[in-house]
This record gives C-alpha cells, sequence and structure tokens, in this order.
C-alpha cells in the first residue's frame, strides 16, 4: 500500500498544469470518442489560445499545451472557448472522467458494444455531487471482450464475457459476474464507495488499492472467469478490423494531420498515440 501525502493535480481546464511552455490542459473523452466538429473547434482554440497542436494521452484522452493565463489559471475567454468545443460537458466533473474502452467496441470484434456502457457511466458520475471530489486519476478500463485492455491496470472496470454478461475489475482483483445492462451503475456504486471510504484529507489514496482498509464492496477477490481472454496487445497501426488505426508520432497531433481527419463524423482516440478511423465513415467520405 502507497501512502499519499498530497492530493493529486491531474490538470484539467479549471485546473491547468503549469509547464514550462506556459499551461497544460487536459480534456477527457469517454471512450475516446472524439465528434470531427470538436477536434476543428479544438484546432482553432489551440491556434488563439496555445501553440496550435493537439496532444493524445496514453488513456486515450487529449491535451492542449502552451497556454497563456494568469497565476496558475485560463483566461476567462480561454475557458469559454474551450467550453464551446463539447468536450467539458460538467466544470465541477471534469476531472474524474477517465473512462478507457476498447477502442474497436462496437464497430469490428468484441463481445459486446460497450459505448452505451461509458456513455451511461459518465451520466452517473456527472450527476453524483460526491463523485466530483474522486481523485482525477482514479481510472475506469472497459474492455469488450477482445483482451486489447484486460492487462491495463485499473481502478474499476470490467471485461465482456458476452453480449449480456461482463466480469467487474474492482483494483487489482476480480469482482462479481454481472449483466452488462447493470454495468454503468455497478461501476459508478464503486466509485461512490471509494470516494466515501477514502475521505476527504488532501493525502486521501488516489486509487482503490490504496485503502488500508477497504470496506466489503471493495473486497474482491472472486476468481477470474473462464471466459476472459488473454491479453491481445496494442491495437496494431494501419488497416485493423473495421477501419484503420493512424498513428501520431508521440501523441503529437499537428494541425495539417489533425486537419486531415476533419472529414470523417467520429474518431476514437485509441490509448496507443493513436486514432482509429471507423471504417463506416471511411467509406462515406
Amino acid at each position: 500500500m502507497r501512502t499519499r501525502v498530497r492530493a493529486d493535480r491531474c490538470p484539467g481546464v479549471l485546473r491547468p498544469w503549469v509547464a514550462d511552455d506556459g499551461l497544460l490542459v487536459r480534456l477527457r473523452l469517454v471512450g475516446g470518442r472524439l465528434p470531427a466538429t470538436a477536434l476543428a473547434r479544438l484546432l482553432q482554440v489551440s491556434a488563439e489560445f496555445g501553440d496550435g497542436s493537439v496532444y493524445l494521452t496514453k488513456r486515450a484522452n487529449l491535451q492542449l499545451r502552451g497556454l497563456a493565463g494568469q497565476d496558475g489559471a485560463l483566461t476567462p475567454d480561454a475557458v469559454a472557448a474551450l467550453e464551446s468545443t463539447g468536450l467539458l460537458p460538467s466544470r465541477s466533473h471534469e476531472l474524474v472522467r477517465n473512462i478507457l474502452v476498447s477502442p474497436q467496441t462496437g464497430y469490428a470484434g468484441g463481445r459486446a458494444d460497450l459505448r452505451p456502457v461509458a456513455t451511461e457511466l459518465d451520466a452517473l458520475l456527472c450527476a453524483d455531487p460526491r463523485l466530483a471530489a474522486l481523485p482525477g486519476r482514479f481510472l475506469f478500463v472497459l474492455d469488450d471482450g477482445r483482451g486489447d485492455l484486460v492487462d491495463r491496470s485499473a481502478d474499476a472496470g470490467l471485461v465482456a464475457l458476452s453480449s449480456t454478461a461482463a466480469q467487474l475489475r474492482i483494483g487489482e482483483h476480480w469482482g462479481p459476474v454481472i449483466g452488462i445492462d447493470d454495468a454503468a451503475a455497478r461501476l459508478a456504486a464503486l466509485a461512490g464507495v471509494f470516494q466515501e471510504a477514502r475521505g476527504g484529507r488532501p493525502d486521501a489514496p488516489w486509487h482503490i488499492r490504496e485503502l488500508a482498509r477497504p470496506p466489503q464492496p471493495l473486497q474482491a477477490g472472486a476468481a477470474a472467469d473462464p471466459r476472459i481472454p488473454a491479453p491481445s496487445g496494442p491495437l496494431p497501426f494501419g488497416s485493423v478490423p473495421g477501419g484503420t488505426h493512424l498513428r501520431v508520432p508521440d501523441g503529437l497531433l499537428a494541425p495539417d494531420q489533425a486537419r486531415s481527419l476533419l472529414g470523417y463524423a467520429e474518431l476514437v482516440v485509441t490509448p496507443w498515440q493513436g486514432v482509429f478511423i471507423p471504417q463506416a465513415q471511411e467509406a462515406n467520405r
């Protein structure tokens, strides 16, 4: 168990990180899903207030760098511009919405389409005032049964076993097998139990595994279901089932490369510094 000595400083729009090149902000994507209209507006915001580029994180989120501000905060105009992208749906909960999902889910392969689960989970998190205090590093990981995220460290998550069932992940352990229709509510409830157990001190734990005495709902110790898949490894770049996985070297999506993606309706940012372009949208371009 690790002992924390301070609150986490995971950056957000309303809590930027002060870097050498200016302020850094992070925008959370639900399962990496990124409407092209939001990317287009984000490029405009980055050109006006930052260094012009968009950066991909290993949690399939986005960052902007080089933003100006005062006393470690963005200007009101910059905050309003970022809100206009549609990527800041909740000021109070912007830091607590780390939801990583198999990027191809619903497009190709996998045992279940987990996009509705991720969308419902995000809505439940934002609707619960208690969860606004959840650490910014708390991570939900949803593997649709293909194994691409099964070995990814998580605070709470699931692995699909079929189109209707999944096994929960609770910290470093397996939880019960549940119905996928109940998954979002069960995951949000786990986050609520953790938040109550960790308390509100600045040195409170960031992760379930750091609790000294986890309450019963977090005391998972079930055996892995036989249907849990073996890790499949990162999604390769290039042509893949359901579309194309575009490499973004070093996670730096420069303006020219970003503009080349604006003809697609929706993109999926992946945790391997890439962008998945669904095939159905390639055909309609």
